[in-house]
């Protein structure tokens, strides 16, 4: 018989999108159900567990309970006694509440607009559990105008239509998908557990419940082998999906991810920053048919101006990665140390003089050549994983 685990507090989990800045944290499972691919070393050695809707439950009254002595410190001058107050009553009740009393505060300066649901793979709950609790969100927090989540393909395509309508209609309306690939060779290589087939249907599925759709895609995932093929067939699934956003999420090889073996023993083939803005380059060539807004909303890529809504702003998202791969070498690796390094961040900073002149300084100070790029610029990406 299972043991009923005690309630130990509001928890945050350890990751959420670039574009849930401002959104609230809230935790309905932790780690990763799925957690094998090869890329990913965040949940490396850590358990899946979905925490108990009770728990959850509790976790928002205490955030409310937050919110409200917060919002009443700007209202009374009397503030403190409140908040000491409260306090005092969690204490009593014996629950630990920092990271509540953390969360209420960062929430309530951003507006309290969004909710971001955590971990990995939130939509692997049952769905009346996931019902209950995004209704509980609603009641609570009546004004919040978004509440999204991570999800596995495989997980989308195990939930009923009309579970994922009433989902849907519970409150919850942006779903983020890390597709990265939709090449089946590239997908298995990487232990993604997922194909191309299963990626279009749940993101069709994701999108006939209303719910708006980010979908992400990795350049480099697939090597030097299979670079052409990663490209073409995201695209042609992109283009069946038509998502709501295509988001950009370059690859870097952290040194406690799987993959960086295959690469040290060669049967990773590592892609470069030129070849991977070809391989990015031919996969947005290839989108036809769709207005997905294409987003370029993380530092590990190479250059922000790959950003906008198609087809409008295609030619001028193919005409960015045209500027990198028109430069000389040595101009390649002199924008790309310097938008590794954090000194350059868009093409205009490339023709400032002044921060020019110091990546110059800083690739002579420490010998960074055309020999040791490539490596240079890998162990510079490290630092953004």
């Amino acid at each position: 018989m299972k043991v009923k685990e005690d309630y130990k507090g509001f928890e945050v989990g350890p990751i959420r999108p670039p574009s849930e800045g401002d959104s609230l944290l809230l935790r309905l499972t932790r780690n990763c159900s799925w957690n094998k691919c090869t890329f990913c070393g965040l949940y490396k050695g850590e358990k899946f567990s979905i925490r108990s809707i009770e728990h959850v439950f509790e976790d928002i009254e205490n955030l409310k309970l937050w919110i409200d002595a917060l919002s009443e410190e700007n209202k009374e001058a009397n503030n403190l006694a409140e908040l000491k107050r409260v306090e005092s009553l969690k204490k009593t009740a014996g629950i630990h509440n920092e990271w509540a009393y953390y969360s209420a505060t960062q929430w309530l300066k951003t507006g309290m607009k969004s909710i971001f649901l955590q971990d990995a793979n939130t939509m692997i709950m049952k769905p009346d559990d996931l019902v209950d609790i995004l209704q509980r969100v609603r009641d609570y927090f009546p004004n919040v105008e978004r509440v999204t989540s991570y999800a596995r393909s495989h997980t989308i395509n195990n939930i009923s239509d009309e579970d994922l309508k009433r989902i849907a209609d519970a409150g919850l309306n942006r779903i983020h998908i890390g597709m990265e690939s939709a090449n089946d060779d590239v997908l298995k290589i990487v232990k993604k557990g997922v194909d191309k087939k299963t990626h279009i249907l749940a993101g069709q599925k994701v999108k006939r419940a209303g719910i708006e759709l980010s979908e992400y895609y990795m350049p480099g995932l697939g090597g030097q082998e299979y670079s052409e093929g990663n490209a073409l067939d995201t695209a042609d699934a992109l283009n069946q999906i038509n998502p709501d956003f295509i988001r950009i999420r370059t690859l870097a090889l952290p040194d406690d991810i799987l993959l960086v073996e295959d690469y040290r023993n060669g049967t990773f083939t590592r892609t470069n920053d030129a070849m991977m803005a070809k391989e990015l380059q031919t996969m947005i060539k290839n989108l036809e048919g769709i207005d997905s807004y294409v987003k370029s909303d993380h530092i590990l890529n190479l250059i922000e101006e790959v950003e906008g809504r198609l087809a409008q702003d295609k030619d001028k998202m193919v005409n960015a990665l045209q500027w990198y791969l028109d430069l000389s070498r040595e101009d390649q690796i002199i924008f790309s140390v310097g938008r590794r390094s954090g000194v350059m961040k868009s093409i205009k900073d490339f023709n400032d003089p002044h921060r020019k002149e110091r990546v110059l300084n800083t690739m002579a100070q420490f010998n960074i050549n055309e020999s040791n790029a490539d490596q240079t610029i890998d162990e510079l990406m490290k630092r953004f994983i």
